[in-house]
């Protein structure tokens, strides 16, 4: 999927090919931003609703009918209905009103900035990066605005839900470097704290499982355990730091967990496969559909009492990796557990 603005598309060829005019419908905005759907040929003959959710990663049927209704045509402006059947190589416009989102009122801490490198202590529901939902209220943006327009550069990446330490670069330099380490694995050692529904008999035990995308999912973003001699190697160790019960006797364990690899959801697949899912998971907790929901905004209060957490359960607690520039030295960066997973495992009675 391409997005492009209205401004730079509209009354172009685009990237439909030669002779393809795109007509900016006059119901939309100047300045609209537009996402071009190509119809693969074995999509072909789906309801056009349909075919929008499979494409777009966290949205629901609901969803994804309101934003056929609201802004779906063809490049030459022509609207089209979410009943529509779409044809191989047709090429689907959603068109979306300019940014009006606000950029949330929130603290980012600083753990820890050198001329090359900057710590910070990511908040739970910030994304890092821009993304289709998100374009002022992400990590990177709201710092760039903060440190005057400053060049950051993204180190890697957390989930949107998941707080804790994330590294970034200030220079080219450095960007190429770290980067260089955490694709190695030798020298960077990552630790996330994680609160379980239900806990294990060990203390210390090791998952050591492939990792795949689920192609059964709609969820473009879901993965699952792959079978054995398929998929990515992923390790992940694990240490039990405490075990609490609910007042209904309900068992919950709080967990370190060090990755071995760093394969997408790699921590909460590993534990849900030793059924220990992540408290507040809505993509590999008790039902997917809450994902969509919670995307959407559109989760009940049921579905919240289920959940028992806004957000699920997991801390980047620890970063350790050697300085990019400055051979010998270790760096070393630590995020306490934040103030709503505290006050959920502080609420828990000692098992």
């Amino acid at each position: 999927m391409t997005r492009i603005s209205a401004r730079d598309l509209a009354g172009t060829t685009g990237p439909f090919g030669r002779g393809v005019v795109v007509v900016r419908p006059e119901s939309i905005p100047e300045g609209s931003v537009v996402s071009v759907l190509r119809v693969p040929p074995e999509a072909a003959g789906m309801r056009l609703d349909r075919f929008v959710q499979s494409q777009l990663k966290r949205t629901s049927r609901t969803r994804a009918q309101m934003i056929v209704e609201r802004g779906a045509y063809s490049p030459e402006a022509r609207r089209l209905r979410g009943n529509d059947r779409v044809r191989p190589e047709q090429h689907i416009l959603l068109w979306r009103e300019p940014w009006d989102e606000q950029a949330p009122d929130v603290d980012i801490p600083i753990l820890y900035e050198d001329d090359q490198l900057l710590a910070v202590d990511k908040p739970p529901g910030i994304p890092v990066h821009p993304t289709a939902r998100y374009h002022m209220s992400t990590v990177v943006k709201l710092l760039e605005v903060a440190r005057g327009g400053e060049r950051l550069r993204l180190s890697h990446r957390i989930d949107r839900e998941t707080s804790g330490v994330l590294l970034l670069a200030r220079t080219a330099l450095a960007d190429r470097l770290v980067k260089v380490q955490f694709e190695a694995r030798e020298s960077v050692t990552k630790r996330y704290l994680a609160i379980t529904w239900g806990w294990p008999d060990e203390d210390t035990f090791r998952v050591d499982l492939p990792l795949e995308l689920d192609p059964d999912s709609k969820y473009k973003v879901k993965m699952r355990i792959a079978a054995p001699g398929r998929g990515m190697h992923a390790g992940t160790a694990f240490e039990v730091l405490g075990r609490r019960t609910s007042l209904a006797g309900r068992r919950y364990a709080l967990v370190r967990c060090t990755l071995e690899t760093g394969r997408q959801h790699q921590i909460r697949l590993h534990l849900k496969a030793l059924e220990l899912p992540l408290v507040g998971d809505k993509l590999y907790g008790p039902d997917d559909a809450l994902f969509a929901r919670g995307a959407d905004h559109e989760l009940t209060e049921a579905d919240r009492a289920v959940l028992e957490l806004d957000r699920h359960a997991l801390h980047a607690a620890e970063l350790e990796l050697d300085h990019p520039t400055e051979t010998g030295r270790r760096v070393v960066v630590r995020s306490p557990l934040p103030a709503d997973l505290a006050a959920f495992w502080d609420g828990l009675s000692p098992a």
